[in-house]
């Protein structure tokens, strides 16, 4: 079998996430499977690093797929520009490259890097404003970096996750958060060896309510240990959500 890796990019905002659905035609993995079928002539399964959640961005999503040598007879460059020419505009595949035949993009990967883009100026945007969580109210941004230490490490994090029935491991290790802030926009970025179901938005929703004073820093580890959703924040909305990159 011949492995392909495909580098993606995509604006989730009329999209009900990357994976396929039975209800909808309108996913990320779906406008993607439907071309290699017509590429290649039958169903090709395409695997995703990960389900981004409806209305969720990827600024680098992985995924890859297997066909049998005897129709690998197209150049990476030739499968790119395939995709290309029929896949909706908001949807883009940056580059198609030969894989190791046991790779697998989400189980061969390590970690991803998620970002969090919030409105903070003093005047709402207009262009940008389906990209960004817009916050009028001025956010303690050390509050919200203090709070976000607590969260460094391998924990359980089954109050910042959105599936109440869970039946794996709810525990992943978040490397780092960071903050910056530039133009009027807050970045909050986060990697991980792995996220939860909502996982980075409740994330956001708790440090965003630090930020506002609603919450203490203090409060994280009593959240952490309680295993239960209704002691975290909220879920902040999905369109200020992008995945950034995938490591291997």
């Amino acid at each position: 079998m011949a492995n392909f890796c495909l580098i993606i990019q995509y604006d989730g905002t009329r999209y009900n996430g990357w994976q396929r659905q039975g209800n909808t035609p309108d996913t990320i993995q779906e406008k993607l499977e439907n071309i290699l079928e017509h590429l290649y002539g039958e169903p090709v399964d395409l695997n995703g690093s990960g389900r981004t959640d409806a209305g969720v961005h990827a600024l680098r999503q992985i995924a890859n797929y297997r066909v049998p040598r005897i129709l690998s007879r197209y150049s990476c460059r030739e499968i790119r520009d395939y995709f290309n020419a029929y896949l909706p505009q908001d949807i883009r595949v940056l580059a198609v490259e030969p894989a190791a035949e046991r790779f697998h993009a989400r189980l061969s990967a390590t970690g991803k890097l998620y970002e969090y883009r919030i409105d903070i100026g003093e005047v709402a945007r207009v262009f940008e404003r389906r990209y960004l969580l817009r916050i009028d109210e001025k956010l303690n941004v050390e509050r919200m970096q203090e709070a976000a230490a607590f969260l460094i490490g391998t924990h359980d994090f089954k109050s910042f996750c959105s599936n109440r029935h869970m039946k794996k491991s709810t525990v992943r290790t978040i490397y780092e958060i960071t903050f910056e802030e530039a133009d009027g926009i807050l970045y909050i970025r986060y990697r991980g060896d792995g996220f939860l179901y909502n996982m980075v938005r409740i994330l956001t929703g708790t440090l965003i309510e630090v930020g506002l004073g609603d919450r203490l820093p203090s409060q994280i580890p009593a959240i952490l240990d309680g295993l239960d959703r209704s002691l975290a924040g909220f879920t902040a909305p999905a369109q200020g959500l992008f995945l950034v990159d995938v490591f291997y």
